[in-house]
Order: structure tokens, then C-alpha cells, then sequence
């Protein structure tokens, strides 16, 4: 009973990075395999796909996430950070008056 279901979750993995082509070859071969009508297989490739992509946008987050989890532990700024703080510097050069240059004192010896 493990064995089956291991593989029935590989098998939810495997579909997930397939091509459309691929799930499509993969839906004909399940339903010849279970007998299934036209109607039947289409609902099954519509299935398929639409899991693919959600399982696909779900890694994707999972794995932004991640990444961004990752980077904050490590201290490492963002583009937002890095932007704002270029910004800042920015905003500072251009308020910051020009300073008059000190005319040198003479100084005389007696």
C-alpha cells in the first residue's frame, strides 16, 4: 500500500514539470489504459494541466520565498533597498549648497 501511493506522488511530481505535449501523451495512455471515453480524457488533460500550473505557480512562491527568507538571514539588501537608498544619496547630492572655496590667509612674517 506505501509503494502505491510513493508512487502515485511521484507521479503527481513527474506531471507537474511535464509539457503540455507531454501531460497530453500521458492523459491518452491513462485513459486506454482505465477505458476512458473522449470526453472523459478531456476532462482528464484539462485536469492534468490545470494542476501542473497550479503546483508549477505554488513552487515558484514557495521557492521566491525562500530565496527572499534566505537573503534577509544573510543580510543581504534588495533592489527596493538599494533603490531607495540610491535615491537618498541622490536627493542629498542635489540639496547639498555648494561650499564657497576659503581664500588661503597670508600670512606674514615680521
Amino acid at each position: 500500500m506505501f509503494e502505491e501511493l510513493k508512487k502515485s506522488i511521484d507521479k503527481g511530481v513527474e506531471y507537474a514539470f511535464m509539457t503540455t505535449d507531454k501531460l497530453a501523451k500521458a492523459a491518452r495512455e491513462m485513459a486506454k489504459e482505465n477505458n476512458l471515453t473522449k470526453e472523459e480524457a478531456k476532462k482528464l488533460l484539462d485536469l492534468l494541466v490545470k494542476k501542473s500550473e497550479e503546483t508549477k505557480k505554488n513552487l515558484e512562491e514557495n521557492f521566491q520565498e525562500l530565496v527572499k527568507t534566505t537573503m534577509h538571514k544573510m543580510n543581504i539588501p534588495t533592489k527596493e533597498e538599494i533603490k531607495k537608498l540610491e535615491d537618498r544619496i541622490k536627493k542629498l547630492e542635489l540639496s547639498k549648497k555648494p561650499v564657497a572655496k576659503a581664500k588661503p590667509k597670508v600670512v606674514k612674517k615680521s
